[in-house]
């Protein structure tokens, strides 16, 4: 089983933040960083505003599969940290890949469609 591309380190997200691009819409905060390598990182960052445990790790679960579902139609070379809003607490699937596409459509990270 292939590993989940995730940004881990404090250095790589303090990296995004400093040197990145962010957008936000009522959800989410997206934050880009182009890099040179092949592939597509994420980091998940969800506060305890969001709610408890239970609410901040289901929130991270549906960020994580909106980003894993939509990973082909993203430009390669990135680092994006997504911030999740205290509005995402109690946002169901829909919402979420909704403002995720929204962002990315903001950054300007989707593949071109031929």
């Amino acid at each position: 089983m292939r590993r989940f591309p995730s940004i881990k380190k404090k250095e790589d997200f303090q990296a995004v933040y400093r040197t990145g691009r962010s957008h936000a819409n009522r959800e989410l905060v997206m934050y880009v960083k182009r890099t040179g390598t092949n592939g597509q990182r994420i980091g998940i960052s969800v506060s305890k505003k969001v709610g408890n445990s239970v609410v901040r790790h289901r929130v991270t679960r549906l960020v994580r599969e909106c980003f894993r579902l939509n990973q082909d139609c993203l430009t390669t070379g990135l680092d994006i940290v997504v911030v999740a809003r205290a509005a995402a607490g109690v946002s169901d699937y829909k919402k979420i890949e909704s403002a995720y596409l929204h962002l990315c459509g903001l950054h300007n990270i989707m593949k071109e469609s031929k």
